[in-house]
């Protein structure tokens, strides 16, 4: 395991008082370290879980030859480009029933979405694009006990080619085939497959425990009545439900006040119950509390000024848990007190250096383009994240403009936005009808 002065040396042009968000994506990335531990749960359990092992698939989707809508079935080789193709239906087929009989030349079966194919046949002909006809037979009066009708079809040339409308067996997995692959998050699709094969049980690496707590005598627990000079705390219910919709098993360990004491218990404790520790505020210049002096007494702790904003104080490293014969680390997140810039500094580096110690292989999302409606002032040199409403113009593209005031400590401003709009390092003012980069929150937040 790297020490935080190993892998600073590591990176060209560290500075941490002028820190890239580029170069502390990357620093996070070779912080970090996948838990290994696995189990089997159930699909009803195994929603935001990630795959420990690939999943190999035990039989071919679909197994067999099969209808892809309501019609009839035919030999696709009796086809003409030239003139109209009649044919009798001799029987029917039904899903979870496969037709039994034979065909001669001339001849179809009527067939239902999700039926097995009758052999020799390979086309289907949606029943909206055929005319049917319907016909007495003419039945000897002895052998006669009601009136006999024949049905046929009759298929107009170039509405059909071969092989249309048929599923083939194993097109979407063949037997032996990898249908999921280590790493992967379950999504709600993946659950679905896992089914179609049908497997019950999948393998997944253990939830990631993460513990929280927030800093500063200035804050007020909810319940808790008013004093001069006094807010709640929002940052420990944002990070709640941004880890729980991670799926990361929360350890909320509370408000702490600005006690050496209190906050060294906090700290160790958090070590010895979790794989990650973040905390909220404390961690600027200047700031007349104790925890970065605790932090730093813990363990091995770097301080950072971020060239961002919002978000520009931020502290990382790992704290060790030696206690009750458990050895090992926890990751440190020491993010800053504004309500904004815990959040926006979580997306950024936070949620992805997470998804790394779950073990999942999960990109960032992509960066979306969109047109700004409006100026946006930018100085070079830093990375800024402004809150951002994404709409469809009417042309389809995508338009955004900022959500008003754009102060770290205006949460409101993250409950109107729908994403962030991304304005880069190198990056200055925007023009209206310039693209910017957006990160959208939907699925995130």
């Amino acid at each position: 395991m790297k020490s935080i002065d190993s892998i600073a040396q590591e990176l060209e042009g560290y500075d941490p008082q002028a820190l890239s968000a580029t170069t502390v994506s990357t620093f996070l990335s070779r912080l970090v370290e996948p838990v290994t531990q696995h189990e089997a749960v159930g699909i009803f359990q195994a929603l935001g879980r990630v795959l420990s092992h690939d999943v190999i698939s035990p039989l071919s989707v679909p197994p067999h030859d099969n209808s892809a809508m309501d019609g009839y079935a035919l030999d696709g080789a009796q086809l003409s480009n030239d003139s109209p193709l009649t044919l009798k239906i001799v029987g029917t087929a039904l899903a979870g029933a496969a037709w039994r009989g034979t065909l001669s030349a001339g001849e179809c079966v009527k067939i239902m979405t999700g039926s097995v194919m009758p052999k020799g046949l390979d086309t289907v002909v949606p029943q909206e694009f055929v005319t049917v006809h319907t016909e007495p037979v003419e039945v000897p009066a002895a052998a006669s006990t009601g009136s006999a009708r024949t049905e046929s079809i009759t298929i107009s040339p170039n509405v059909l080619q071969a092989g249309d409308n048929r599923r083939k067996l194993g097109e979407d997995l063949m037997q032996g085939q990898t249908a999921l692959k280590k790493g992967e998050l379950l999504t709600p699709a993946a659950l679905g497959l896992l089914a179609s094969l049908g497997i019950q049980k999948v393998p997944v690496l253990r939830r990631l425990k993460v513990a929280y707590f927030s800093t500063g005598n200035e804050l007020l627990s909810l319940g808790e009545s008013p004093r001069e000079g006094s807010v709640y705390d929002s940052n420990r219910y944002t990070v709640f439900g941004l880890l729980t919709r991670m799926g990361c098993e929360v350890i909320d360990m509370g408000l702490v006040r600005d006690e050496p004491a209190l906050l060294e218990a906090a700290f160790s404790r958090a070590a010895l119950e979790a794989d990650a520790i973040i905390t909220s505020g404390g961690v600027s210049v200047g700031e007349a509390d104790y925890t970065k002096a605790i932090m730093k007494k813990l363990g091995d702790v770097a301080f950072w000024k971020i060239a961002m904003r919002p978000g520009r104080p931020m502290a990382v490293g790992r704290i060790p848990s030696t206690g009750s014969g458990q050895a090992g680390s926890s990751v440190l997140f020491g993010l800053p007190g504004n309500p904004v810039a815990v959040m926006v500094t979580f997306l950024a580096f936070v949620r992805p250096a997470l998804l790394q110690m779950m073990g999942s292989t999960a990109a960032a999302p992509p960066l979306l383009k969109a047109r700004s409606l409006e100026p946006l002032r930018k100085k070079p040199g830093r990375t800024e994240y402004q809150r951002g409403s994404v709409s469809t113009a009417p042309d389809g593209s995508l338009q955004v403009k900022i959500t008003g005031n754009q102060g770290s400590g205006v949460l409101s401003s993250m409950v109107q936005a729908n994403g962030l709009i991304v304005l880069h390092h190198t990056q200055g003012d925007v023009a209206p009808g310039d693209e910017v980069d957006v990160m959208m929150f939907d699925g995130v937040i």
